[in-house]
């Protein structure tokens, strides 16, 4: 028997023998599925994977945020290319294990993280995860306007040009009336990520540093253990974050992904995850310049920071690299984070919650991914706001709030009633539960450290 469930007035097939069953829901990805068909029976396997590509991709890249670019610079800054060189490596190849999961569950459901999370189990624990997610992805948001705000600074331009441009990013690219083109001009910005290579080129880093970091993961960092444990933490988030996981399950749905695709979209994810780890690790090598100048200019973020400090130890040309990625890297997470919000509120409420939609037919979709740009927005125009510490600590609040998410996220991987063949295998749970235990101990002795240390029973 197939299973059935679903909001009310709208039960919908969810597996039968043969596979999934395509909703009416599905009927705007036609033509999608239309060229998909067309290039699997010509053969043409090139322009097949260039259809395919996309919620791995952004889901990827667009974790390399601005605060994500801003912690790897930060670790460089601070250790040199030691550590969290080959740290940065593993945390990616971690989330290509979450990320895989959430494209599998999306393409063999065709139902999003949030929708699935309130049937399977329970409206108290689909709200607690919508509302959760909505709350981390404000407080992210604030901090990509903060990094347009920070790389724009670098050009003597200010908070409201900063906040203009990330709203009308949104407002423009919801004008599409089709995910595949919202997709398409996301993806299109995102590959101005490599920036951070250029810039880790230009710095002439040495060779030999490098090796000797992913060979050894030495040298080790120094230094106090609550910063050290604020960095580790910082950068587990900066890579593996709930956003993600609603985000690529969602739009492998909305991009009407199949059980056919998983190949495909096995491929997008792990592409985007080797990229998204080669322009993480440029940013700190970029970052690990300032290492040798005591990391000077660091704390500077909240006006011209990164790109200023870059720009007087290795040249204009480097900080403004530097200024132009962080411009890139807020922005396509700008788009990619209100995204996720917004198929989060839809998918809970029980309404359309596709870019494939109408604008009429999903008023409510359309509106949360304004609202919550408009909303970030306004909070960097606040005089004396503090910025600063939103930006630094964004990526400790999605590693703290992360394990819940990738619980559920296994809890669906393993349904076998939703998922038939296609569950998790053996290997897969144990490399899952293992990056799950591994983040929720960073967040856990953080948490535990700071809270002692407040208390002053420890010193700071």
């Amino acid at each position: 028997m197939p299973a059935r469930f679903g909001p009310p007035g709208r039960v919908v097939t969810v597996l039968d023998t043969n596979g999934p069953s395509l909703t009416r829901e599905d009927v705007a990805r036609s033509s999608d599925r239309a060229r998909v068909s067309r290039a699997r029976r010509s053969g043409k396997r090139h322009h097949l994977v260039w259809l395919l590509t996309g919620p791995g991709l952004l889901a990827m890249l667009g974790e390399n945020d601005g605060p994500s670019m801003v912690s790897y610079a930060a670790d460089g800054a601070s250790y040199g290319t030691g550590f969290f060189l080959p740290f940065i490596v593993v945390l990616f190849a971690m989330a290509y294990i979450c990320q895989e999961m959430a494209m599998r569950v999306g393409a063999v459901t065709h139902r999003g993280y949030g929708e699935l999370v309130l049937q399977r189990y329970g409206r108290l624990w689909g709200w607690f995860g919508a509302v959760d997610l909505v709350l981390t992805n404000l407080v992210t948001l604030v901090s990509e306007f903060v990094a347009i705000r920070v790389g724009l600074a670098f050009f003597g331009l200010g908070a409201p040009v900063a906040a203009g441009l990330g709203v009308l990013l949104v407002v423009l690219t919801l004008t599409g009336g089709r995910y595949r083109r919202w997709e398409r001009i996301v993806l299109g910005l995102a590959m101005f990520n490599g920036l951070f290579l250029v810039a880790a080129i230009m710095v002439h880093p040495d060779p030999g540093a490098i090796g000797e970091a992913f060979a050894t993961w030495s040298p080790l960092p120094t230094g106090g253990l609550t910063t050290l444990l604020l960095l580790l933490t910082a950068t587990i988030g900066a890579t593996v974050t709930p956003w993600m996981i609603f985000f690529q399950q969602s739009a492998s749905a909305d991009k009407g992904i199949t059980h056919h695709d998983l190949k495909h979209g096995r491929l997008d994810t792990a592409v985007g995850a080797g990229l998204a780890a080669v322009f993480g690790c440029a940013a700190l090598i970029a970052g690990a310049v300032l290492f040798t100048h005591g990391g000077e200019a660091i704390q500077g973020l909240a006006g011209a920071g990164f790109p200023a400090a870059l720009s007087a130890v290795a040249g204009t040309p480097v900080g403004t690299l530097f200024a132009l990625g962080l411009i890139e890297a807020g922005a396509v997470a700008i788009l990619t984070i209100s995204a996720s919000t917004a198929y989060a509120a839809g998918e809970c409420i029980g309404v359309p919650a596709s870019f494939n939609s109408s604008h009429r037919g999903a008023a409510l979709f359309y509106g949360v991914n304004v609202t919550t740009a408009l909303i970030s927005a306004a909070v960097i125009l606040i005089p004396g706001a503090p910025l600063l510490a939103i930006a630094l600590n964004a990526n400790v609040l999605a590693t703290v709030l992360l394990p819940v998410t990738l619980l559920f996220l296994m809890m669906l991987a393993n349904d076998s009633e939703l998922m038939g063949k296609w569950a998790n295998r053996r290997v897969t749970n144990i490399l899952g539960t293992l990056v799950i235990v591994f983040i929720a101990l960073c967040a856990a002795a953080y948490g535990i450290i700071s809270f002692l240390q407040t208390i002053h029973l420890i010193p700071a």
